[in-house]
């Protein structure tokens, strides 16, 4: 089954019941119905309504005075099963009020509870609808409002639809292949109506990701040492994320050591040991403009020393000077493998998603200054750019490994493409 399917089902036929409804309802039966039938039965009812509202105003304010001689001016909602049994005068309460003003209790202090309720540990899923909301949103409203502007597909609808696509951040080269495959399916499909493409467009979408099946988004842990290195710009979230999983795998049980190799920023220095006391993980630091690669080098040697099981290293993100850049990160490469030969084993380049198509440059000059593994998605709750993920698939085949929720310290989690694509499209078939 492919992911489209796992998602979102197959193709849905109309329900039986749905079927036999509409049928009822197209029925003519005004033949067989009594026209004096239908009075006698209409007014005994009507009777019964206005009896009934007049005994729940009757109710309601013999509940009303209960309440307020049972207690002067405490709210309902404080008011404890017990105080009601022990209420003056509760021998002249009946059953039936004593029973309804519990019910008021209990639903008031329902209220009350709410908040606590709001605070319970959100699962995967939701982290994920959450944070892209606003990407669903924004994509969810132009795709509706371009379905509404358009009543036959033709040349313009989908040059409108390729645009609509690239200022969703999915990418140029994304926006030109799928509307070219739309095109073949209007084609193929005789399709005269916008609607019948509605699906067709969510399904390439998600097929677009699929691709051959292999999204290589797992985390490459070893048994022993597992080395990370993490490159970006300055401002990405790259040191906030760095703390964020040091946290995460600290919880899980392992022994974590951070490295501040951007040593040419005092303020990513300080940042990094702040995390570092924030969630109790040692961090290994240099003196102020210190060679990187030898900041590293003390890192690795004490991570073998001290059994540590992951070493994540902060880099600079200088890539305004490309060529020193390069060269700062081949060394510190060298020197890792000179203690661990096969690190790093995942090498991170930390991206903002709100900087959309941006981001996707930098995934490209990054790319060719050292190799990638995957990518930490970050600030993706605070965008509708969540599209730029498609494009970095399809023109680059980094997988997202890692991605950011919020601001809270467990708002970082592995990357699920499929609980991704369900979040950015849920809603739209």
């Amino acid at each position: 089954m492919g992911l489209f399917d796992r998602l979102f089902g197959k193709k849905e036929e109309p329900k039986i019941e749905e079927v036999v409804k509409e049928a009822l309802e197209n029925l003519d039966l005004s033949e067989d119905v009594d026209p004096a039938f239908t009075e006698a039965e209409e007014v005994p009812q009507e009777d019964a309504e206005v009896e009934s509202s007049e005994e729940a105003l009757l109710q309601e304010e013999e509940n009303q005075e209960t309440v307020e001689e049972s207690q002067d001016s405490e709210p309902v909602v404080e008011v404890s099963q017990e105080e009601i049994e022990e209420l003056p005068n509760s021998e002249e309460v009946t059953e039936e009020e004593n029973t309804e003003l519990l019910e008021t209790v209990e639903e008031n202090s329902s209220e009350v509870l709410e908040p606590e309720r709001s605070q319970v540990e959100e699962t995967v899923q939701e982290k994920y609808d959450r944070s892209l909301k606003k990407t669903r949103t924004g994509f969810g409203a132009r795709l509706n409002a371009f379905f509404a502007n358009f009543r036959s597909v033709d040349e313009e609808f989908f040059e409108e639809l390729e645009e609509l696509l690239i200022m969703s951040d999915v990418g140029v080269q994304v926006a030109s292949n799928l509307t070219e495959e739309l095109r073949y399916e209007a084609k193929l499909e005789n399709a005269k109506k916008p609607d019948a493409l509605r699906r067709v467009i969510i399904e390439k979408l998600v097929e677009l990701y699929e691709k051959d099946g292999n999204y290589d988004e797992s985390i490459h842990f070893q048994e022993g040492l597992t080395v990370m290195l993490f490159v970006g710009v300055n401002g990405v979230g790259k040191t906030t994320s760095i703390g964020k999983l040091a946290h995460r795998y600290k919880q899980a049980g392992k022994k974590v050591m951070l490295v501040a190799a951007d040593t040419f920023r005092a303020g990513a220095v300080a940042q990094l040991a702040e995390w570092g006391r924030r969630v109790d993980v040692p961090v290994v630091t240099g003196p102020e403009k210190a060679d990187p690669a030898s900041v590293v080098f003390d890192g690795m040697e004490r991570a073998v020393s001290e059994g540590i099981d992951i070493l994540m290293i902060d880099t600079a993100g200088r890539l305004q000077n490309k060529d020193n850049l390069m060269a700062e990160l081949e060394k510190i490469g060298r020197i890792i493998k000179r203690v661990v030969p096969e690190a790093p084993h995942e090498t991170f380049l930390a991206l903002d998603a709100s900087t959309g198509q941006n981001a996707l440059v930098q995934a490209k000059e990054f790319s060719k200054i050292t190799p990638l593994t995957g990518i930490v998605l970050t600030k993706i709750d605070g965008t509708a750019r969540g599209g730029v993920v498609l494009a970095i698939r399809e023109e680059l085949n980094i997988p997202v490994k890692l991605i950011g929720f919020g601001e809270k310290i467990d708002d970082i989690g592995e990357f699920n493409s499929e609980n991704f694509m369900k979040g950015l499209l849920e809603g739209l078939i």
